[in-house]
């Protein structure tokens, strides 16, 4: 496996230049179409001067297994038939709870994550470090997982859901901290699309979900201490008594405190100020706008000091765009299309065996 990992990284070098050459080319969207050289310097100066930055950690590694994938290409492009856009307007309605369960000789682990559906045809989305215990239900090595897709209030049993996106390069790069009780990191690249595949009580799929509207546009600088709404399933009481506690869906009123990049030149992560949302759990929640529309995802607590008790951090969805282009050739609307059943096996017959195989090789 380190030779394969090696062999891709190789492959990659060049692949990985020309992207990032064109990432910093996009930065002429910022100023008007007829600006000159200089005006463009400018602006661009102007954008990095805004941002805070944080380092990145996929300078060197961006495998291009799906991008070179046919079958997973073509089943992308092909249309399906359902709904499209969003379904609701109230990020409770969308909310999931991702609870999973790893069960070994020695213990029983129970990890508890939030996600929505992004999609009404039954695409959620969390974070990497979440979905990625569905990855391990495809090996005993790490012993016997099991994850549940839970909703309501409080949260219960309801779907059963398959992986049909999970960034390779999050987890090359995050490996070896997979039995780490509370993962730290940036949230860079932190994020994976479920799709729902059967209800637990084996009852019909309904035909449309409560899905929310997103913004995978460049967030402006000006988005800085602007309202938001953040939501999620926090888990303090689950912490508190044990896996046999409720978990309430909350939602929150607060503001952007800080924009962050990851060296894009693009507004990558922001900070919100402390609310009640803000403790374990929370993470894959939506930050919705005024205007109802996704605009991030947490994925990290805050600096409680600066922002107050209970800060977050979330990516945004233009970072999700960007970097879901890159690893698959297409954009995170058009990742919502296609045959989505059809996917999510390509997903778990060419792509899965290859992160599992990276999990077993760092733990």
């Amino acid at each position: 496996m380190s030779f394969l990992t090696d062999l891709i990284v190789a492959v990659l070098a060049g692949y990985l230049a020309f992207t990032n050459f064109l990432a910093d080319g996009l930065l002429a969207i910022y100023p008007s179409e007829d600006a000159s050289v200089a005006e463009v310097e400018q602006v661009e100066t102007t954008i990095l001067d805004e941002l805070a930055k944080l380092p990145s950690r996929f300078d060197d590694v961006i495998p291009d297994i799906l991008l070179k994938n046919n079958a997973y290409q073509q089943a992308t492009v092909i249309g399906s038939e359902g709904f499209t856009g969003a379904t609701t307007d109230d990020p409770l309605e969308a909310l999931v709870n991702v609870f999973c369960t790893l069960t070994t000789d020695e213990y029983i682990r129970t990890t508890t994550g939030t996600g929505f559906f992004i999609d009404p045809d039954g695409i959620i989305m969390t974070n990497a470090h979440v979905a990625q215990f569905l990855l391990l239900e495809e090996t005993d090595s790490f012993g016997e997982a099991d994850c549940t897709i839970r909703t309501g209030t409080p949260a219960a049993p309801e779907y059963q859901a398959e992986l049909l996106y999970l960034p390779p390069a999050w987890v090359v790069a995050n490996a070896s901290v997979l039995n780490d009780v509370v993962p730290l990191g940036t949230g860079e690249r932190d994020y994976a699309l479920l799709y729902v595949s059967a209800r637990v009580d084996e009852e019909p799929l309904p035909a449309k979900f409560p899905a929310l509207d997103f913004d995978s546009e460049l967030l402006p600088v000006s988005t800085k201490d602007e309202e938001v709404v953040a939501a999620g399933y926090p888990a303090a009481d689950l912490i508190k008594y044990g896996p046999s506690a409720d978990l309430l869906p909350k939602k929150a009123l607060t503001t952007v405190s800080e924009l962050y990049t990851f060296g894009s030149n693009y507004a990558d992560v922001f900070s919100i100020r402390g609310s009640d949302v803000g403790v374990e759990g929370a993470s894959g929640g939506p930050i919705v706008n005024t205007d109802g529309e996704v605009i991030g995802m947490i994925v990290t607590r805050g600096d409680d000091e600066l922002d107050g008790s209970g800060s977050l951090r979330a990516i945004t969805l233009s970072h999700v765009d960007r970097t879901i282009l890159q690893e698959t050739g297409f954009s995170l609307a058009e990742n919502l299309n296609g045959n989505l059943a059809f996917r999510s096996q390509i997903f778990a017959e060419t792509l899965a065996p290859f992160l599992v195989g990276i999990l077993e090789e760092n733990n």
